[in-house]
């Protein structure tokens, strides 16, 4: 069964991070991806050499428009959430996930755009206890659609 989980990339600028997201994607059960802005669609052969066909089985659409693409959903019942630190973040073990999800990951290097951010019903950070304090799109990415399908398969969540 899918993880009621939709990943919208906002501006990813990375092919390697957009193949791996979509290969941890298919790993955990996500529904699908909505690639945003310049994020980059398969084909392309840095992509799938991270994807490693994922890209071929992971359902997925484009979206110049990324507020678009999350009024969409909104439309459709999908709650918002951006991964991203800041104000108002609430710490990923912390949260109570509502489903169907759509889940927002942001550049590489700016973040989730504040126009997006602006569209969503929470913020998400991941703990973060080393010099860095913050870690790869893809590997963020991971994080959270792995928590999301151990809260589902454990049945720590708020009603639909």
């Amino acid at each position: 069964m899918p993880l009621p989980v939709c990943a919208v990339l906002d501006n990813i600028r990375s092919l390697y991070n957009v193949g791996s997201i979509f290969r941890t994607a298919d790993a955990a059960g996500v529904e699908r991806l909505i690639l945003c802005g310049i994020t980059a669609a398969p084909p392309h052969p840095s992509l799938r050499k991270t994807a490693l066909g994922a890209d071929e089985r992971v359902a997925w659409e484009q979206s110049r428009d990324g507020v678009a693409a999350l009024a969409r959903l909104r439309l459709a019942g999908y709650r918002v959430a951006a991964v991203e630190t800041g104000e108002g973040a609430v710490d990923l073990f912390d949260w109570e996930p509502e489903f169907p999800l759509a889940v927002v990951l942001g550049n590489e290097v700016e973040g989730v755009s504040a126009a997006m951010l602006a569209m969503c019903d929470a913020r998400v950070s991941l703990p973060m206890h080393g010099v860095k304090k913050s870690l790869n799109v893809a590997t963020a990415a991971g994080v959270v659609f792995y928590e999301l399908l151990r809260r589902r398969r454990v049945g720590v969540q708020s009603p639909l």
